[in-house]
């Protein structure tokens, strides 16, 4: 397998770059142009000996970086990249801009293995985890792609990030660290995998010294018969159980849980499953964040009305509950995850 050069720190390119024979200076000159020229190639390196670049090439270095395979932007200027890797799997990445600020929703795996009904991503299975520079890159596409700078980041795209904790821990590193990307921008989604929330708690002191991004739990039902409709896997993590490893976070990290809730059309959108909700969630230091539905195709769910969508979001607020609700993007070129690979994938 080759060797990846993004996703390393200054400190360890200096050391890498000694262990060569090099000077530490060329490990620096590496850093900057990896992450702020964004090379693509070692040959686009020019600063570096050509005689060693050549070496680099025979001994299998790489760059790290991804192929972009087909781009579509919506009308609000969501963007949508697919990159392939090098063994031929394809991932998503989202740069959503706004005025004020640039976001990019990045994967963690190729596919998904949660199956969750009202995600694309979910309908092919799994084929593999991401490495740190698979997951860096996608940032460093995206601002290349939007020639603007990444401000925040969510790992929200396909795949469960703690199904790949590690790696998702190390990118979350190298962005904070090498792209000055601070961790109070960078939101971390899960759908509750047993077992993995101590875990990340631990591992995230461990890797980045202190824990500051933030943790989405992906809820999307007040209740565990409900939850389990329409995430099979969830049958594995009982409602309370998941809660209690989130107070277990919240405990050893000192970082408040944000709760997502996909709003799906008369299915758990009604005033009764908001106040079902609030007696789940209540009196817990947490956000949720309501999210209308993103139709795909294999499914028959609907967007939530409008009038519903502010009813769910009022009986949360009386309840006291903090909430706010995402706005959609790209909805005109299938922004939701995992639509776009498959389109491709059929055609």
């Amino acid at each position: 397998m080759s060797q990846m050069l993004l996703g390393r720190s200054a400190a360890e390119l200096e050391s890498w770059a000694v262990a060569q024979g090099q000077k530490p200076f060329r490990g620096r000159q590496l850093h900057d142009w990896l992450y702020a020229k964004g090379a693509r190639s070692l040959s686009e390196i020019t600063v570096l000996p050509k005689a060693w670049r050549e070496s680099l090439k025979e001994d299998g270095v790489e760059v790290g970086r991804l192929k972009e395979v087909h781009r579509s932007v919506a009308a609000d200027a969501t963007t949508k990249l697919l990159l392939s890797t090098d063994d031929g799997e394809t991932i998503e990445t989202v740069g959503i801009p706004t005025d004020q600020r640039l976001t990019v929703c990045v994967s963690s795996q190729v596919g998904c293995p949660m199956a969750c009904r009202f995600c694309a991503t979910g309908k092919g299975g799994l084929q593999r985890s991401l490495r740190t520079h698979e997951i860096v890159d996608q940032v460093l596409s995206v601002r290349e792609v939007m020639d603007r700078r990444p401000s925040h980041i969510v790992f929200m795209g396909m795949g469960e990030p703690l199904l790949n904790s590690q790696a998702v821990l190390d990118a979350i590193r190298c962005l904070n660290d090498d792209l000055g990307i601070g961790q109070r921008r960078i939101t971390v989604s899960t759908v509750g995998v047993p077992k993995t929330l101590p875990q990340l708690a631990e591992l995230a002191l461990a890797t980045l010294g202190r824990a500051q991004f933030t943790l989405a739990v992906s809820l999307h039902a007040p209740n565990q018969a409900l939850r389990e409709e329409l995430i099979p896997t969830a049958h594995a993590y009982p409602y309370e159980a998941l809660l209690e490893d989130c107070r277990h976070y919240l405990a050893v990290t000192g970082r408040r849980v944000s709760f997502e809730y996909i709003l799906l059309g008369g299915l758990n959108d009604a005033p009764e499953h908001a106040a079902e909700l609030a007696d789940r969630v209540g009196g817990f230091q947490s956000h949720v964040n309501l999210i209308a539905y993103n139709p795909i195709e294999e499914e028959e769910f609907q967007r939530p009305t409008r009038a519903r969508i502010e009813g769910f979001q009022r009986v949360l607020e009386r309840r006291g509950v903090a909430v706010s609700l995402r706005a959609s993007r790209g909805l005109d070129q299938n922004a939701a995850c995992g639509q776009l690979r498959r389109r491709r994938q059929g055609s």
